[in-house]
């Protein structure tokens, strides 16, 4: 698919733009987050990721473009529908070492959005809620009264997740959200989103650097070079016949599990050089 075909679906983004002290951060970039898939929006450092999810969530204000959720433009949203787009979009950070707050208690982070929504009846309802999405991501009403320090990364991560499901949104913007996690928590942090994905029919947009992580869970792909999308398409055709030089180079640099296998594409690559 050719970075200008757009399919419709429930968060809409055409035209992004957002220019930086003269520098473009992000150049006309579209595509569409359909209802119940995983949509993945990778590419290096510097490719314009971020800016483009900070536009979306209204964090950055963009110079043109439109964002659309759910039929409804979400740079002209007012009252009511504002405030839907606000509980329906929910965010997964990249840090959780830094976006959960030292300071509140794990009933106080994942409740704090049913308050500003007002969606739960009292502190007995927001409890009863807090302890439901905890337990839906492996944690437990004995954590309620635990600060964030007492949590491995891993743990925190799931905490984050927690309080994003917990206004019962339709779509999950996670922005890098296994980055900052061991290599050997990424893949349980990965299995989570996967299963609250199928469980609750969420829209997940994901943000990753990494292709080996996104091809575990995306089924398209947005790819980004240099605030531009150079190439978007399906999992399978994206990774088994890869369009544009951008994306063959981000693929050529995913390590292969076979240390032998990985000598020799080394030296393959050496030798046509």
């Amino acid at each position: 698919m050719s970075p200008g075909d757009v399919v419709s679906g429930l968060l809409e983004v055409t035209g992004l733009t957002k220019t930086f002290g003269g520098t473009p951060a992000v150049q006309d970039v579209s595509f569409a987050l359909r209802e119940g898939e995983v949509l993945g929006l990778v590419g290096e450092s510097g490719s314009g990721k971020s800016t483009t999810v900070r536009c979306v969530v209204g964090l950055t204000e963009p110079d043109a473009g439109r964002v659309v959720y759910d039929g409804v433009d979400v740079r002209t949203a007012r009252g009511a529908e504002m405030r839907r787009f606000r509980r329906e979009v929910q965010m997964v950070f990249q840090d959780p070492y830094s976006s959960l707050s030292p300071r509140m208690t794990v009933e106080e982070i994942v409740g704090e959005g049913l308050l500003v929504h007002r969606l739960a009846t009292g502190r007995a309802g927001r409890r009863d809620r807090v302890v439901e999405v905890l337990e839906l991501v492996g944690l437990s009403a004995a954590d309620l009264r635990r600060h964030p320090r007492s949590f491995s990364g891993g743990q925190r991560q799931r905490i984050a997740i927690a309080r994003a499901l917990a206004v019962a949104p339709r779509v999950l913007i996670c922005d890098e959200p296994v980055s900052a996690l061991d290599v050997s928590v990424q893949a349980q942090v990965i299995n989570l989103l996967q299963d609250m994905r199928e469980r609750l029919g969420l829209s997940v947009l994901f943000i990753a650097h990494d292709l080996a992580v996104v091809r575990q869970l995306c089924e398209r792909l947005v790819v980004l070079d240099q605030g531009r999308v150079a190439e978007t398409g399906d999992r399978d055709q994206i990774y088994g016949a890869p369009a544009h030089p951008y994306t063959q180079a981000l693929l050529a640099a995913i390590p292969l599990p076979d240390p032998a296998a990985e000598r020799a594409r080394r030296a393959a690559g050496r030798s046509s050089t």
